[in-house]
């Protein structure tokens, strides 16, 4: 049990201040940001449009269930199918948190090797939709210009226009620490946990055994990502721990790439969304693109003799330590305000009141 803590604590440690840094900027970005003005450059049944989604989806902070309102409304905007599949596909692989926590826990080589292919396999997915789906007509729909009074409509193509809010400083520690993090802290939570069970409880010679069956290992981390529900960010100290205990970095990478991507919650909503064979491209492009480039990131590293490894207990300073107290803080704080939050719906509900 203490050697679970003790992982537990520095897995902590070593990603809290990056996450922190990640949460903050997602508050930033989501100042500048807003979401009309993402709908406005994906309506167009285009390539260009699966080209900005997959883009414009890498640095979102949304994770794979709370990417599907957001989805449905570029889709009921005149988002075309293969823009919204780019976008659900590209969006929770990455992240802006998640990229600053995966550079502090992985480097710069595979940080900058998880977005680009992030961007790829979401290009091709809607590449594919589009060229397996008859083409659809582009829709118009009544919206307010910021320069009309509200009582004036004026029809716009492809485009949704609002006022402008000014920037500021407490809505983006509001939106990154509080609302953001909220959204995903108890998956989080249990994301550290697990990674600190696997780092505890795997054996040693699991290495022996992956090393010498890299397909299988591929294939695995496939089969437990996909059906998993898992965020760009908890599932990295996962990825951390099945990379100590021997896993090759193409397989963290698989599980890093097609966990966040997918779970049966996305695969339902894609389905009533965007159809059957939507889904089975979606399953089959994250699936297949995912064990191709996890493979090629192994050879990559082999060429190179590039050596990747992962030091849960290398020193850390104040800073990370301070940062990992702040980080396991807030989210103790969250759980408990979702736990009472729970509690009143209840007794409101009269199943706990006298």
């Amino acid at each position: 049990m203490y050697l679970i803590f003790e992982a537990f604590w520095h897995l902590s440690v070593n990603m809290g201040i990056y996450i922190l840094f990640g949460l903050l900027a997602a508050g930033v970005l989501h100042q500048i940001i807003s979401e009309k003005w993402v709908q406005k450059h994906l309506g167009s049944n285009t390539h260009g449009s699966i080209y900005k989604a997959a883009l414009f989806g890498t640095p979102l902070p949304l994770c794979s269930c709370s990417v599907i309102p957001f989805a449905a409304s570029l889709r009921r905007n005149g988002a075309s199918k293969g823009a919204t599949m780019s976008f659900l596909i590209s969006t929770p692989i990455t992240g802006i948190d998640s990229i600053l926590a995966t550079f502090g826990m992985f480097g710069g080589i595979f940080t900058l090797y998880r977005v680009f292919t992030s961007v790829i396999i979401a290009i091709v997915a809607g590449m594919l939709m589009n060229m397996f789906e008859p083409k659809e007509v582009n829709k118009q729909w009544v919206v307010f210009t910021s320069t009309a009074p509200e009582s004036t409509p004026k029809i716009i193509q492809g485009t949704q226009i609002e006022a402008k809010k000014p920037f500021s400083i407490v809505a983006v520690f509001h939106y990154g620490l509080v609302t953001l993090l909220g959204s995903f802290s108890k998956p989080l939570f249990w994301g550290l946990l697990i990674g600190a069970f696997i780092t505890a409880a795997i054996p040693s010679n699991l290495q022996e055994l992956f090393n010498d069956n890299l397909i299988l290992s591929y294939l695995i981390a496939v089969a437990i990502a996909v059906p998993m529900y898992v965020c760009a960010t908890e599932s990295l100290p996962i990825a951390a721990s099945l990379l100590i205990a021997g896993v090759s970095p193409g397989a963290a990478f698989i599980f890093l790439s097609a966990g966040p991507a997918t779970n049966t919650v996305t695969m339902g909503a894609v389905k009533s969304m965007l159809g059957v064979r939507a889904l089975v491209i979606y399953l089959s492009v994250i699936a297949i693109g995912s064990i191709v480039f996890g493979a090629s990131i192994d050879l990559l590293f082999k060429s190179f003799s590039i050596n990747m490894s992962v030091d849960l207990y290398e020193h850390h300073g104040i800073l990370q330590e301070g940062a990992a107290v702040l980080l396991l803080g807030l989210m103790g704080w969250h759980l408990v305000q979702e736990r009472f939050q729970k509690k009143d719906k209840s007794c409101k509900g009269g199943s706990c009141c006298s």
